[in-house]
């Protein structure tokens, strides 16, 4: 597995709560979204499923790795814990697709009510409170535009497994990495070597307009539509959302009208876009949540955005800013 260029030596406490039933349960959620059930073209090159659990572990060893502290490191491997089926499509069902916020406030819930975990939390003497908010520590969690270890992993996991950057080049880019002091004062990875975060930077262009193509921005509202419809109909009830997708599509398919609805979804493959509602077909128009990286890296005068100091990358950064999204969308 790739997460392995991480850490090498992660502390055996990570080690045994990635094994709890909580986490476990993230195996069977994907990091895509649903939309890897989809027959877009895109998910069907990826080297294997990319899941929750393998992000999760991968923050987890790299928040160490550059910290060398367990508790924030445990956070980082937490920070996930409460992820819903299909992930963020519940915040599109939950209209929430452009800040992608509506499902992190289980975090603390999830693990106070894990016995294990709790457990293993007080046996290394670590409170609940220093690990269900990764936000607070800046390694692991930060504002955009700046580079965590959280969008590191999913930027790195993206280029190996969708984009095919091999596991070589990957821990190369990796171990260019140091933490550097930003210019808000506060730590932040950032790259040793100009022409590294120039290539760091193009996969995460890379990745900005993946997770903003209309096959995906359409797949999460279709699928968001399907999951309400089935809490409508009593297909699925509010916890299903936090059990696996196995068990959340068995149900789906269960149900006459919605596993017509699911198979339809599994049939998506390319997606057009109009200016004008198409009547005739499941149509929508959907905004989309901007997610860029413009990373640090050192100069002569200090550490300094990409963007500073590239010209083609700040140009690449303002056009993506800039997409607009005002068109309706269709499968074809």
């Amino acid at each position: 597995m790739y997460t392995s260029i991480y850490s090498g030596d992660a502390p055996e406490l990570l080690k045994k709560l990635a094994e709890t039933q909580e986490m476990q349960r993230l195996a069977d959620v994907g990091m895509h979204c649903g939309c890897e059930y989809t027959d877009s073209e895109l998910y069907k090159q990826a080297r294997f499923a990319y899941t929750r659990l393998t992000h999760s572990i991968g923050v987890a060893n790299i928040v160490w790795r550059f910290t060398r502290d367990v508790v924030q490191a445990a956070a980082g491997l937490l920070h996930d814990i409460a992820t819903p089926v299909f992930a963020h499509t519940i915040d599109f069902m939950n209209n929430d697709h452009v800040a992608q916020e509506s499902t992190e406030d289980k975090t603390r819930a999830f693990i106070d009510n894990s016995e294990s975990i709790t457990a293993l939390l007080k046996e290394h003497g670590i409170s609940i409170d220093e690990v269900s908010d990764y936000h607070k520590y800046p390694i692991a969690d930060n504002d955009t535009p700046m580079l965590s270890a959280d969008r590191l992993e999913y930027t790195l996991g993206n280029g190996h497994i969708i984009y095919h950057v091999s596991q070589r080049r990957t821990e190369e880019i990796y171990n260019n990495l140091l933490v550097a002091e930003n210019e808000l004062g506060a730590a932040e990875l950032c790259f040793q070597s100009v022409d590294v975060a120039k290539e760091f930077a193009e996969i995460t262009l890379r990745n900005s307009h993946f997770y903003v193509r209309n096959e995906d921005r359409f797949s999460m509202q279709y699928l968001a539509d399907i999951v309400r419809r089935a809490l409508e109909t009593g297909a699925l009830e509010r916890d299903d959302l936090y059990s696996t997708e196995s068990a959340v599509i068995k149900k789906l398919t269960s149900s006459g009208e919605l596993s017509a609805a699911w198979e339809t979804y599994r049939r998506v493959a390319v997606v057009a876009a109009s200016q004008e509602i198409m009547q005739d077909r499941y149509c929508v128009k959907v905004d989309a949540k901007r997610r860029y990286i413009d990373p640090l890296v050192l100069t002569a005068d200090g550490a300094k955005r990409v963007s500073s100091i590239s010209a083609d990358v700040k140009a690449q950064i303002d056009s993506f800013l800039c997409l607009d999204f005002g068109q309706w969308l269709f499968a074809v």
